[in-house]
């Protein structure tokens, strides 16, 4: 690597820190290690410095629904993590037991299993406060065709073949663990086209086109959800998933609505967004392009019923969340205490935390997998709760949170 190449990367590098990182309340997956802000969710709040959360040691008869709290769908969230999981001695045994006990059965045997293997700790914020934010995020299906069409205009592109992936800690062992992403320019590495540059007709992108979809509101949403499910004239289901992402932070697009008046932080979901989006046609791609992060995907197999998330399992639908790694570890089971989207009737189960998301940073932060359709795409637009957490531990380990 020469010191042409080594130079510009730190520039870039620092310029890439430097950027504020922004939130949003739909999910959009991001690679773990990055430089540069993650991509994130859609509405608005914005991403705080991170402060180590509190672990209270409590007990299950202090969970509220506990006694119906752990549902059919939690017990197969368990048994699918199970599979890359339990080649963890921490896992192991607890994976051994679960699979004893099976798939069919009773919720008496099912809620014995996390009292006689785990401790219960409630988090709070490092203010002492118990509450977070809940919101929810789904698997889009929208028509398309495999070829450009009058009606299907909007390209779903993959992996650029340009984009770079850099390890910043082959440079600057200081940066172990940390990732770029970028495209050389001669001896330089400059950043990767914005979301205004790789929408422009004459700028062509050096990626393959999965499908072509024929609206681009859906398309920027399938994007922040990470996944989607393209339906082809002949019936067939195009599975894809998350395969990468621009390196620009996530710009919310709800944010730069409500910084302009035109929409308030209370109706600033998805489904908000979309609603002044339809009375603003004119102001599209202005919008749009508020956001100059861009995700490419891949394609998945026929055969998942669900998208993968990141412990690379397929999701449950209503029993896993994304969460802030930073504060609990992938695959933690964790008792949610919210209600449903706009509603007071409570929602009180246990879920697991199989997926992560750049906007989902905090203690208690959680975004909740709804499933795949528009039935699930109406409660995760507009699930913008309070929530409680707790996590569940083995026994003998207590939380210890990154910093």
């Amino acid at each position: 690597m020469n010191k042409y190449f080594i130079l510009s990367l730190l520039l870039f590098v620092t310029a890439c820190s430097s950027l504020p990182p922004d939130n949003d309340l739909s999910k959009e997956q991001a690679k773990p290690l990055q430089t540069c802000p993650a991509p994130a969710n859609a509405s608005g709040e914005a991403i705080t410095t991170y402060q180590p959360p509190k672990f209270i040691e409590d007990n299950f008869s202090n969970l509220p629904n506990w006694h119906h709290g752990v549902t059919l769908d939690s017990w197969q969230a368990l048994l699918r993590q199970c599979a890359p999981l339990e080649k963890d001695p921490r896992w192991r045994n607890l994976c051994q037991q679960a699979k004893l006990i099976g798939k069919e059965t009773n919720e008496e045997a099912r809620r014995a299993f996390f009292e006689r293997y785990f401790n219960v700790w409630r988090i709070e914020n490092s203010d002492g406060t118990k509450a977070g934010l809940i919101t929810g995020y789904y698997e889009p299906v929208m028509k398309g065709s495999l070829v450009r069409t009058k009606y299907y205009t909007y390209p779903i592109y993959g992996e650029p073949k340009d984009l770079l992936t850099i390890d910043l800690g082959s440079v600057v062992p200081e940066l172990k663990g940390k990732r770029l992403r970028g495209r050389l320019q001669g001896q330089k590495v400059v950043p990767y086209l914005s979301r205004a540059d790789i929408e422009l007709e004459d700028q062509p992108l050096n990626a393959s086109v999965l499908a072509y979809v024929h609206d681009p509101v859906d398309l920027f949403f399938m994007q922040i959800q990470g996944s989607g499910q393209i339906v082809l004239a002949n019936g067939q289901h195009l599975h894809l998933g998350y395969a990468d992402q621009n390196g620009y932070p996530y710009h919310s697009i709800g944010r730069y609505l409500i910084d302009q008046g035109e929409l308030t932080l209370s109706n600033a979901s998805v489904n908000g967004i979309k609603k002044w989006l339809r009375n603003h046609p004119d102001q599209l791609h202005h919008l749009l392009n508020q956001n100059p992060s861009y995700v490419f995907f891949r394609i998945l197999p026929d055969s998942l019923k669900d998208p993968l998330g990141a412990l690379g399992i397929p999701l449950t639908p209503k029993a896993s969340l994304a969460i802030d790694t930073r504060v609990i570890p992938l695959g933690t089971p964790i008792f949610l205490d919210t209600t449903l989207p706009n509603s007071s009737h409570p929602l009180r189960q246990l879920m697991f935390g199989q997926d992560m998301g750049g906007a989902i940073r905090g203690a208690i932060r959680a975004d909740f997998y709804w499933g795949t359709g528009s039935e699930a795409g109406k409660e995760a637009g507009s699930m913008r709760q309070s929530g409680r957490m707790w996590v569940f531990y083995p026994k003998g380990l207590v939380p210890s949170p990154s910093h």
